[in-house]
């Protein structure tokens, strides 16, 4: 038993050692192609932050790979992470390691979960994959996907925007066009550029309800990239607006951010440009600036009066106009004259930093914000007064993701649980089955049960269980469990899902494997080895209980004194075998101790959180994310 012991210790030092050494992703039994990133996280006030999931889509590389060159094994795709940075669920095998943008829930679809996002362009020479907007019911199975219909050379990936109904979604135009370079004061001179603009989508048919551009409304002189001087541009062009943004509001009319000409586009159904909020040509009485913005958002509009969210880059590649970027809630008053725009709310970015390239800003339903500054996964989210609640990263920093979001969210996969068990053991007399369980997209399991059998098709045989604590749970059962099955169980009791049945992997040299007997092992009988030790735990009950008894009785006899020199005496027995007893303990507790120790020592979370139901293109010139 002792060799056991020192085998397992053994085993279980090399688990530890490589999860210190797994520096910024985690890998797991159940999951063996799958290395998802892992967050460095502080909280600076827990209670305060908002309920909800984090959605998040790594990406090592902007541009589509080449297929021989992809992120093997799975990293690169679509991520939900608890409020620990806990994997909830990893997408990134179900879409190849393709790069994912705008990953978020869609709750405005049907009162379920729902998610979205843009699977980008895959690379290929014929050209004939050119991405995709999705959007997934909650069991993660596709609901639309939404291609492109029109002469794009690709779906945009900037934006897929999942109206209230879901019966359409608004996308980014990016179209090249020839034009002549009269705004710039050259009239005999042509050149091309990127217009960019939106369209509005029918979710099932992918059919264009709602089109504009920005060629011949938005001229190549509002851009602040471009200059009198700057030499006329081949095919494709300038990128001289760079749309990254689309939203709508109640009334049925558009926001557009243009990011090379630091505007944001208020757009009517009819498609005449009605307001421009900074930029050269704002329309506004402003008592602030913002630049080189992303992600501008309705928080409220009737038409006339808004209050709208914006990524306040104020920096790009090459320059910045403030010293830090910021997300900024502006309140706009167009009945006014001249019209007002007044900053409601700035949030700086928590470190100081400049955020050159893509994030987005939340406002959450508590009145929080959640803000996804892009470089490494870096996100934020402050409380109603801007103050700094929580701030993440990826232990990466070989990642970003282009947006970052919160939400609720309830998963209910169809597929089961993914379980895989392992046998050890030196002898007949201490052969243990240790268990990896785990569900990717399970939102509500808040603890695993598991059985045995003697048979493939036998009557399951509760052998025990444990509290969930991680995206993958351990446990250790004594003796050889041939068959074995997993139940997830939410806070309630309720059973969400049951796993296969699976038999338990064996060495395939027993005595390579440090197995002393002769003869390879038998698997047990659960039914009989678990319900005799049932019939043990019981009795030692009973006599634990009878012993108490008799201690309660004799305790009220004991002189205090003599009481105070046992329990010294009793603590220098304990120090001076303490490391040798406590080395046994932890080698020979197989019911579950080591499991327990083990996801203490590795998880970085201070407590369980559960869900209760209830930029960009490849290169052009000038181009930027």
């Amino acid at each position: 038993m002792l060799f056991s012991a020192f085998l397992l210790s053994l085993a279980f030092g090399r688990v530890f050692a490589e999860a210190d050494n797994d520096d910024d992703l985690m890998s797991f039994v159940t999951l063996p192609k799958l290395r998802a990133l892992k967050f460095d996280i502080a909280y600076h006030d827990r209670e305060a932050v908002a309920p909800g999931y984090w959605f998040v889509a790594p990406y090592g590389i902007i541009d589509p790979e080449v297929p021989t060159k992809q992120w093997k094994p799975c990293q690169v795709g679509p991520y939900i992470y608890d409020a620990d940075g806990i994997l909830v669920w990893a997408g990134s095998c179900m879409f190849d390691n393709r790069n994912v943008f705008d990953f978020k829930a869609a709750n405005n679809i049907d009162g379920e979960s729902h998610l979205s996002f843009i699977l980008q362009r895959q690379y290929q020479d014929d050209g004939t994959d050119k991405g995709y907007g999705y959007v997934l019911d909650q069991h993660y199975e596709q609901q639309y996907k939404v291609g492109v219909v029109n002469d794009l050379s690709a779906f945009n990936m900037h934006e897929f925007n999942v109206l209230d109904g879901g019966k359409s979604a608004l996308a980014c135009l990016y179209k090249s066009q020839n034009t002549d370079l009269s705004a710039l004061g050259r009239p005999e001179e042509d050149s091309w550029i990127v217009a960019g603009g939106l369209l509005e989508l029918d979710t099932k048919t992918g059919e264009i309800l709602f089109e504009w551009s920005s060629f011949n409304n938005v001229l190549v002189n509002e851009s602040v990239k471009v200059h009198t001087d700057s030499p006329a541009s081949g095919h494709p062009g300038w990128d001289y607006i760079h749309v990254n943004s689309a939203d709508k509001n109640s009334v049925g009319d558009y926001l557009l951010s243009g990011r090379f000409a630091s505007t944001v586009y208020y757009i009517s159904k009819e498609g005449e440009i009605v307001w421009r909020l900074g930029g050269k040509l704002s329309d506004f009485d402003m008592d602030f600036t913002f630049s080189k913005q992303h992600h501008a958002r309705f928080v409220e509009s009737n038409g006339t009066h808004h209050l709208i969210s914006i990524m306040n880059n104020a920096s790009d590649e090459g320059e910045n106009e403030e010293d830090v970027s910021s997300a900024l809630y502006v309140q706009i008053d167009t009945t006014a004259s001249p019209m007002t725009a007044t900053v409601a709310k700035r949030i700086n970015r928590p470190d100081g930093g400049l955020t050159r390239l893509r994030g987005n800003v939340q406002a959450l339903p508590n009145g929080n914000t959640f803000v996804g500054w892009s470089e490494r996964g870096y996100q934020s989210e402050h409380d109603p007064d801007g103050k700094l609640l929580m701030e993440a990263k990826f232990a990466s920093t070989r990642f970003s993701s282009y947006r970052s979001y919160k939400y609720p969210f309830t998963g209910r996969p169809k597929t089961p649980p993914d379980v895989v068990s392992s046998v050890y053991g030196t002898d007949e007399t201490d052969l243990t089955t240790i268990f990896h369980v785990s569900w990717n997209g399970a939102t509500d399991i808040a603890s695993w049960k598991f059985y045995a059998r003697s048979a493939d098709d036998g009557v399951p045989v509760p052998i025990g269980n444990t509290t969930k604590t991680d995206f993958e749970t351990m446990y250790i059962a004594g003796g050889y469990l041939n068959w074995v099955s997993v139940e997830a169980v939410d806070k309630d009791g309720n059973v969400l899902g049951t796993s296969e049945v699976h038999q338990t992997q064996t060495p395939s040299n027993w005595r390579l494997a440090g197995f002393q007997s002769e003869s390879q092992p038998q698997p047990d009988n659960p039914s009989i080895t678990y319900s005799t030790k049932e019939e043990e735990e019981e009795e030692e009950k009973e006599e634990d209980m009878e012993d108490m008894d008799m201690e309660m009785d004799t305790d009220s006899q004991v002189d205090p004194e003599e009481a105070a020199k046992a329990v010294v005496k009793a603590y220098e027995m304990v120090r001076g075998v303490g490391g040798f007893l406590i080395f046994l303990l932890v080698a020979c507790s197989l019911g579950g101790l080591l499991a327990g120790i083990y996801y203490h020592l590795r998880r970085r979370r201070a407590r369980a959180y559960y869900e209760v139901p209830s930029d960009e293109a490849e290169r052009q010139p000038m181009a930027s994310t």
